[in-house]
């Protein structure tokens, strides 16, 4: 019998044997490397090769992959800067396309490690199990899936909480000469979060290892470092290395803020957390970023920089945001850290990131060295849009305290040519000199919220003019004990909203007491009746005087 062939039974045949095929269709491109030198590697081909993809490379000397990224995409080559052993790629060696931009591993269990901005430990404490990865670019929210910053960072530093404030969301810049305390600000305030829910991200860039060890070591000392992720790309490590590590910090912050606890996306009902991030610092970043693209013959600009090295910090920086509670509600809070060359604030780097950033603390190396540390010139910090973070009750006292010290800097620039003075300019250099020491704090001892409060409310109200002015910081430290034993609900109050008149009472009051108990044991070199004098004396030539400026203060 004659078998029919029909149509039909060919295609049931043929999908068949299409099914019972298996094979993966491999859609990397190869090709190889022309040439390579100072950390970049040209490569012929790759037409399918995106801007910032994962290239593959194979060492023909190790067997080894050694992995970059695509910078150059030119009409017949690609260029690229390698990471890790880069000494290990030779001409000719292999080349493959991988098809995803850069990511690296994040995760909750990178907490209290130390890693590469590859998302590799180097701590030694072995390898981290994380099974998110998140590319080290990535689009800023926009406008609609953010909030206004509305909650506040506190640093635990009295010179910026009450001058500078910083809210959750915001990118506040630390600009200063070296060696005036930048880092001190940045891990003082990473912490004073340690009894907060912030997490917390150090990115070390170009730093000494020895450093970054150190700093390991206070993290883990005042047992915050269970909570912050440090990244480090140390002097030692290319300059590749050094200008993904800022991008490689904000993806590790951007996991916690866009999902929850158990890493699903967060949203309404799932809130996501809240990170500070450092990066310390982008000069350096911005220095390895110009050796990158000289060495990839991009044309240099101002100062030798690519003409595109102000959209890379502002991509960088625009990632920090308060997203909306439909989003989940969580923060990223950056604080770039600048490192001007003699105070020139006007340098190309330097006026790029204040420019970007929602205002700047400038660390003066004058002040630096007169002992007034932190080192804030409160003349020129200005934090933009940390107003609307700070406690109601930090705001009315510390309303004129920058117009205060604004006074007594003024006043001290003639003072010193005589000792001829009136009674109104002898009050505001005694009240400025005060103030002034009122803001000096060491390292590690920061203030609560409440006791910020407290301490600039006794200066506002003069009870610091008539005590020595190596006592002020005793006097605060010790009105911030005595209140937090004796009178802990007013203390916590505080923070609720304005200071009520009766608050404002009891706080009198109580501060008063604690004075006299603390003049008792601290008694003055100078005598007290001739500061009072000079008060009093002030108090009444601005009531004859200068009615208007009672009148302005009535209005604050």
């Amino acid at each position: 019998m004659e078998k029919q062939i029909s149509s039909q039974r060919i295609l049931d045949t043929l999908r068949e044997q299409l099914s019972a095929i298996n094979a993966t269709v491999d859609r990397q491109e190869a090709s190889v490397v022309t040439q390579v030198g100072d950390g970049i590697a040209y490569i012929s081909g790759l037409k399918t090769a995106m801007a910032g993809e994962l290239l593959q490379f194979t060492s023909s000397v190790t067997g080894r992959s050694v992995y970059g990224l695509a910078q150059n995409l030119e009409e017949d080559r690609v260029g690229a800067v390698l990471f890790g052993d880069v000494d290990s790629i030779k001409e000719g060696d292999e080349c493959r396309t991988t098809g995803r931009v850069m990511d690296i591993p994040v995760g909750h269990a990178m907490l209290g490690r130390v890693v590469n901005p590859l998302g590799q430990p180097i701590d030694g404490l072995g390898p981290i199990d994380s099974m998110h990865r998140r590319p080290i670019e990535f689009k800023a929210p926009g406008i609609m899936a953010r909030q206004p910053v509305c909650e506040p960072v506190l640093t635990g530093l009295l010179a910026i909480d009450a001058m500078v404030p910083i809210g959750r969301g915001q990118r506040e810049l630390i600009i200063g000469d070296r060696k005036t305390g930048k880092t001190a600000i940045a891990i003082d305030t990473i912490v004073n979060q340690r009894d907060t829910d912030m997490l917390c991200i150090y990115v070390a860039i170009g730093q000494k290892a020895s450093t970054v060890a150190t700093i390991r070591e206070s993290l883990a000392k005042h047992g915050v470092l269970d909570k912050t992720v440090i990244v480090a790309a140390t002097a030692a490590d290319s300059a590749p290395l050094q200008y993904i590590a800022p991008m490689a910090g904000a993806a590790i912050g951007e996991y916690f803020m866009y999902n929850d606890a158990n890493g699903n996306p967060a949203d309404a009902t799932h809130p996501g957390a809240h990170v500070l991030v450092v990066y310390d610092d982008l000069s350096k970043q911005a220095v390895a970023y110009r050796q990158m693209s000289l060495t990839l013959h991009r044309p240099p600009g101002r100062e030798a920089y690519p003409g595109d090295i102000f959209y890379l910090h502002s991509r960088l920086l625009e990632r920090a945001c308060k997203l909306s509670d439909e989003n989940g509600g969580g923060s990223l809070t950056a604080l770039p850290i600048i490192e001007t060359q003699e105070g020139d604030v006007s340098a190309y780097i330097p006026t790029n990131v204040i420019s970007i950033t929602d205002g700047q603390i400038y660390l003066q190396t004058n002040l630096f060295f007169q002992g007034q540390r932190p080192a804030v010139d409160v003349g020129i910090s200005v934090s933009r849009v940390g107003g609307d973070a700070q406690y109601k009750a930090m705001k009315q006292v510390a309303g004129t305290l920058r117009l205060d010290l604004a006074a007594y800097r003024d006043k001290q620039a003639f003072a010193q040519f005589g000792s001829d003075l009136d009674a109104t300019t002898q009050y505001q250099l005694n009240h400025g000199a005060h103030m002034m020491e009122l803001l000096k704090q060491g390292r590690f001892a920061a203030l609560a919220a409440p006791d910020e409060i407290i301490a600039v409310f006794a200066g506002k109200e003069d009870f610091l003019d008539d005590i020595d002015l190596n006592h002020v910081g005793l006097f605060r430290d010790g009105l911030a004990k005595y209140m937090a034993d004796k009178h802990p609900a007013l203390r916590a109050s505080l923070l609720e909203g304005k200071i009520s008149e009766d608050q404002e009472r009891r706080l009198k009051e109580h501060i008063t007491h604690y004075k006299a108990q603390f003049m008792l044991e601290h008694p003055n070199k100078v005598k007290a009746s001739d500061v009072e004098r000079t008060a009093e004396k002030a108090v009444a030539a601005e009531s004859v005087e200068v009615p208007s400026q009672d009148a302005e203060k009535g209005q604050e």
